[in-house]
């Protein structure tokens, strides 16, 4: 069976890092990624190409599905992929998360990503059907968000 992964990014400020986010996701065979609160997508409000996105991208957000929705619309869509049998996985070091190592890989699953300073937010925790956190071994206690999205698409 082939798995189906969808990726949530929430409230991400860096367009480079949404780009690089979309290149990974193209590699690692992603489905769709939602633009969740004020993260910005590939195409603006003003029918604009976000020039940031589409070279750290290398165009991967072209061809790989997306939508923007808000944070309220965020959490009904998550909420909508559940009730079609997909697992959402928060990412996102807390005192109820599981080591990656410990994760079994659901054939349906939505990964949330959350913002560079104050991770997934509370509401989208709550949501969260796994907790999933990347263990840690030197003095720094986060990887760029970027770096997280490849870390655990390619697990």
């Amino acid at each position: 069976m082939k798995r189906e992964v969808y990726v949530y990014l929430d409230n991400i400020r860096s367009a480079h890092n949404v780009g690089s986010v979309f290149r990974t996701a193209d590699g690692a065979g992603v489905c769709k990624v939602i633009l969740g609160g004020y993260t910005p997508a590939p195409i603006d409000r003003f029918g604009r190409t976000q020039p940031e996105i589409n070279k750290t991208s290398l165009g991967a957000c072209e061809y790989i599905p997306w939508q923007s929705l808000d944070d309220v619309a965020g959490a009904e869509e998550l909420r909508c992929l559940q009730n079609k049998g997909f697992s959402v996985v928060a990412v996102e070091q807390s005192a109820s998360a599981i080591s990656l190592h410990e994760l079994v890989v659901p054939n349906k699953v939505v990964y949330i990503f959350g913002n560079e300073t104050d991770g997934v937010s509370n509401g989208l925790l709550d949501l969260s059907d796994t907790v999933v956190e990347i263990p840690m071994h030197g003095q720094k206690e986060s990887l760029n968000v970027a770096v997280t999205a490849g870390v655990i698409l390619f697990h």
